[in-house]
């Protein structure tokens, strides 16, 4: 028995099939089942019952995916403690949301790098809906979302929430919300619900909401006067800073925006929970340089 057919193994119960687990493995799919061939039979035990499209872990299989679990993960951390961590290599797949990617992402990559210098970074930033699909997926390795996610094979990593503040052209003086539209994250976003909420039960059906997946043109519309709305801080500051838009308070409250440093709990990965706690650290510390 070796590693190579215990994370052979361990990839075809986790992804449930042969050929997914070929494609994560890059191996040809004959070469996955050989390997599990060859398992079974120096453990004499049968691992997977063949359903009707799909692979059923047998009470053997179950048993066996528990310490294949652990014999992984130990292996990663051997060569992470007793080798040298700056001696890593491959990719880290990371995905962000923009808030975060416009606070403290920089800093945390910065972070990693010098930690891991020779591991390459693959960066996506996109809304929380898509980055939590793309890590369930395994098309992320660690996704920084407003979280948490409920799924049991997920971990997830408070970090700092984000103030939410409102804003309007500087030229405006007062704001009627039953006549000025307001523009919020993308509608399929727990801020955009969260707000209409707020604002139905404060306007009624005068409300005009908008939304928007980019934050940046969502502000650039505020400083135009087309509209209001409720973003952290970190995002308005240029505006501000410019003259352009002013905080006010139209007396609708919203909740802040909590974010969570999320991964897949298995295959445990000593390289992606040192990342979570480096991140975890880079936000605390950027947040209290940067209150409110």
């Amino acid at each position: 028995m070796t590693f190579e057919q215990l994370r052979t193994f361990f990839w075809v119960a986790r992804l449930g099939g042969f050929r997914k687990a070929s494609e994560q493995l890059n191996l040809s799919q004959p070469a996955v089942s050989t390997r599990i061939a060859t398992l079974e039979t120096e453990l004499q035990a049968k691992l997977f019952d063949r359903g009707a499209g799909a692979l059923i872990l047998t009470k053997h299989g179950q048993q066996l995916l528990g310490y294949a679990e652990q014999m992984l993960f130990v292996e990663e951390e051997i060569k992470q403690r007793v080798g040298n961590p700056s001696e890593a290599e491959g990719l880290f797949r990371i995905g962000a949301s923009e808030t975060v990617a416009q606070a403290w992402l920089p800093e945390f990559i910065q972070a990693f790098s010098a930690a891991y210098p020779r591991v390459n970074v693959d960066l996506t930033v996109d809304i929380s809906k898509d980055l939590r699909a793309a890590l369930l997926e395994r098309r992320l390795d660690l996704a920084v979302l407003m979280g948490p996610i409920s799924e049991f094979s997920v971990t997830n990593v408070a970090l700092p929430e984000f103030a939410l503040h409102w804003y309007k052209a500087a030229h405006l003086k007062d704001v009627d919300l039953a006549r000025m539209p307001v523009i919020s994250y993308a509608s399929q976003t727990r801020p955009y619900r969260e707000l209409t909420s707020a604002l139905a039960r404060k306007v009624g059906p005068k409300m005009r909401v908008f939304s928007s997946a980019s934050l940046s043109a969502s502000l650039r519309m505020i400083a135009a006067g087309i509209a209001v709305g409720p973003y952290p801080r970190v995002l308005a500051a240029p505006f501000l800073a410019a003259g352009e838009v002013v905080e006010f308070d139209p007396g609708i409250a919203v909740p802040a925006l909590e974010f969570t440093a999320s991964y897949l709990a298995e295959p445990r990965s000593f390289l992606v929970e040192e990342s979570a706690g480096i991140m975890g650290q880079v936000a605390a510390t950027w947040h209290a340089a940067h209150p409110g």
